[in-house]
């Protein structure tokens, strides 16, 4: 199992290794922010599902909520920092297979003694409210006073945003601080507690002031003698379900109690047990002449789960997931369309849970739709707790006229509407679940048709869908989008399709159903096979990128151009044509999807974290194995590359779904066809066996694909007919069949 490590002290990546190396566990998740404080340093804690408005014209915001990691170290009254002395030795490590995280340093101060420190922290898996760390200090050369101060520090704001009131701090017995908080606009309350353990001799008082409820604890040590200071906090909220309601603050203390004669190892043996058991059923495996494509891989994987809120319906995985800030914590189409495919193949249920977050909040795109004129359900481009539109009305500076520029999205990227139905329907194919088709799917489905229906216009004796954006937001207000025109109608063909099904006809949707899939303007491939992105695109003036390409990631373009000037070029920010080519393979001929993967890959500058690993499906499912890993490596490289700062707002969320999608629906080249699933495999040459595990309808698979054949094994289910490398095959306990061809 692979470790992400960072050998050396950076303050230029303060920030980005906070992200990449954060604990959670789909509940809350705390950012690897050091225990000391750095300028600049941002510490974030958040829990799924606790947003707040900072005022009513305002998005919501996840909230960052009071810290518990925080901690100052005196010895013999110099402040330690790593900024300050020697560091004769550094390393911090996140055990990706237990989910904690360490440090180790040798530090010499500026007195000359030499100090060894570790940290440990880590959040509970089997307890999602639970955190505990642990801070043992040795000193080599002569004894010393330690002083920690500790707690719960709620000075934390969202970028200046303070969110949250104290309603009530409390030490209980002598041991136990408790701090009760509220937020201001959405009247969520959130109880924190938290209690130290030392494991000598110690001076212990309290105090409060300045929104910090504080622990101090003066130890005298002895050489090389280490001092341990344990400790452990519990985040609960009144959004937590339980008999009768939940009373936070009676939880938060309930729970210290019982943990308070618990040791950190013990907790992290329990905690690591529950990750046991999770990477036992759903690592992804890679032999690979690089060993960064299987860290990238259990790093993406880890993410996933860690940052999904798998214990309730009512919440969803934003754009950083438990992260960060970035995009305020917000939902987007990347859920279903990165996310769940994941959870999907491994864990149904969480999948549906995912998709049951939008049928939860069906009234309130409906009311969207009613707003924007139209009818059924338009969704959220952006999305917290309420189901409200929380796109911001501004973006960035126009360079040409010194203004902000208003943000389209919300009212012109409606895709989101089909991404949804698209995802509901891949759900029923791989679990044939009719209880959440009949309960909730088919109601989605509906809705969403109905909003296509009524979003089109008839125009010169067809119908067709204007004024839109498609998956690349760098080509806006444009009708016709190739991605769109498909995805809305195969959302309303599945929708007519489920109602007869389920013999739950709505006859004046019928109609209008079959009215518009008869008349909807379906771009086709021109004389040279290439399909148009949209009415304009392939009019409009090309320009050399390569320039922008070298600096992908960065948006650079638009230091430039303004957007409207991007607007009128052959200018991609990412996969558009190439995702539809992606969510509907079998759509065009190979010899269509190959030339139009290379010619829209011409004007994409990757600026956005989903498009690489889009491009590396695409072009391993075309027979390009040389393309697909270069693709699939730089996709790796968004947030665990060099740049120091670019994830310092969180992980991209959608960017580690894709990882997992590269590996599973590239390289392996699953899909389900037919009602069936269906194999391919074509590994890159880099790679000598790809092996994963599968859950499909019930049953639990585990396939192992190497240069020369692929072996699927049944783990538990039912015999099941299967299609490998385009021949069915029964599956009942192994089938092995050798690759089509080899992989230059």
């Amino acid at each position: 199992m692979k470790t992400l490590v960072e050998n050396e002290f950076n303050l230029h990546k303060l920030n980005k290794n906070a992200s990449l190396m954060t604990v959670g566990n789909g509940y809350f998740g705390l950012r690897a922010a050091m225990e000391e404080n750095y300028p600049g340093q941002v510490r974030g804690m958040y829990v799924a599902g606790i947003y707040n408005k900072g005022s009513e014209n305002e998005p919501s915001d996840l909230v960052n909520l009071p810290d518990i990691a925080g901690m100052s170290l005196e010895l013999d009254g110099e402040i330690f920092s790593l900024s300050s002395g020697e560091i004769l030795t550094y390393t911090r490590e996140l055990d990706l297979s237990t989910g904690e995280l360490r440090r180790e340093i040798l530090w010499k101060s500026r007195s000359g003694f030499r100090f060894h420190f570790l940290f440990h922290r880590f959040a509970a898996k089997n307890d999602l409210h639970l955190y505990a760390s642990k801070l043992t200090v040795t000193s080599l050369d002569c004894p010393a006073t330690l002083k920690v101060v500790t707690g719960i520090d709620a000075q934390q704001t969202n970028f200046g945003r303070q969110h949250l009131t104290e309603e009530s701090l409390r030490v209980l017995g002598e041991d136990l601080l408790q701090g009760i908080y509220k937020t201001t606009q959405s009247g969520h309350v959130v109880a924190i507690a938290a209690r130290c353990s030392v494991n000598g001799e110690a001076d212990i008082s309290f105090a409060a002031k300045n929104r910090q409820l504080i622990t101090a604890i003066k130890i005298h040590l002895q050489v090389n003698t280490p001092a341990v200071v344990e400790k452990t906090g519990v985040v609960f909220t009144s959004l937590d379900k339980g008999p009768g309601g939940l009373d936070p603050k009676r939880a938060s203390e309930t729970a210290m109690r019982e943990y308070s004669s618990c040791s950190y190892d013990s907790l992290l043996n329990e905690s690591a047990l529950k990750w046991k058991q999770f990477w036992d059923h759903k690592r992804v495996e890679i032999t690979s002449n690089n060993e960064f494509d299987q860290l990238a891989m259990d790093f993406a994987i880890y993410h996933i789960e860690m940052m999904t809120p798998s214990h309730d319906s009512r919440f969803s995985v934003g754009a950083k997931g438990l992260t960060g800030e970035g995009y305020k914590g917000h939902v987007f189409w990347d859920t279903e369309i990165f996310i769940v495919p994941f959870h999907l193949f491994t864990e149904p249920d969480t999948a549906r849970k995912l998709l049951s977050y939008r049928y939860n909040n069906l009234e309130q795109a409906k009311k969207k739709a009613a707003v924007n004129g139209y009818r059924g359900a338009l969704f959220p481009w952006e999305s917290a707790l309420t189901g409200e539109e929380e796109t911001p009305e501004w973006a960035a500076i126009n360079i040409r006229t010194g203004l902000r520029q208003r943000v389209a999205s919300a009212i012109a990227e409606h895709h989101i509407a089909a991404d949804i139905a698209y995802a509901v329907v891949n759900y029923y194919e791989a679990t044939l679940d009719e209880e959440f088709m009949k309960k909730e799917g088919l109601e989605l489905l509906k809705e969403t048709a109905r909003f296509w229906i009524s979003r089109a216009e008839w125009d010169n004796s067809q119908t067709v869908i204007k004024d839109v954006i498609g998956p690349d937001e760098y080509t806006e207000h444009i009708d016709n989008n190739a991605y769109t025109n498909y995805m809305a109608k195969y959302n309303v063909e599945q929708a007519l399709y489920f109602m007869e099904k389920y013999k739950k006809q709505d006859e004046l949707l019928v109609k209008q159903g079959k009215e518009f899939l008869e008349s909807l303007y379906l771009p086709q491939p021109n004389d040279e096979q290439i399909i148009p992105q949209d009415d304009t695109f392939l009019s409009k003036p090309e320009i050399d990128l390569a320039h922008y390409k070298e600096n992908q990631g960065s948006q650079g373009i638009l230091l430039d151009y303004s957007r409207q000037e991007v607007n009128e070029m052959q200018i991609l920010k990412q996969a558009d044509l190439v995702m539809l080519l992606y969510l509907m393979p079998d759509l065009f001929p190979d010899e269509v999807v190959k030339k139009n993967l290379s010619y829209y890959e011409k004007h994409t500058i990757h600026d956005s974290s989903l498009s690489k690993a889009i491009h590396a499906i695409v072009a391993s499912r075309a027979e390009d194995q040389k393309q697909a890993y270069s693709f699939f490596q730089e996709a790796c490289l968004i947030d665990l590359g060099p740049n120091p700062h670019s994830s310092d707002e969180g992980v991209h969320a959608a960017s580690l779904g894709a990882i997992w999608m590269s590996a599973i629906f590239g390289f392996a080249n699953v899909s389900i066809k037919n009602g069936q699933l269906s194999l391919t495999p074509r590994l890159p040459a880099e790679w000598t066996e790809l092996s994963f595990p599968l859950t499909f309808r019930g049953n639990r698979l585990n396939v192992k694909i190497t240069q020369r054949q692929t072996e699927i094994r049944m783990i538990s289910g039912n015999d099941m007919r299967i299609m490998l490398n385009g021949e069915e095959h029964l599956l009942k306990d192994r089938i092995t069949a050798a690759l089509l061809q080899g992989n230059d």
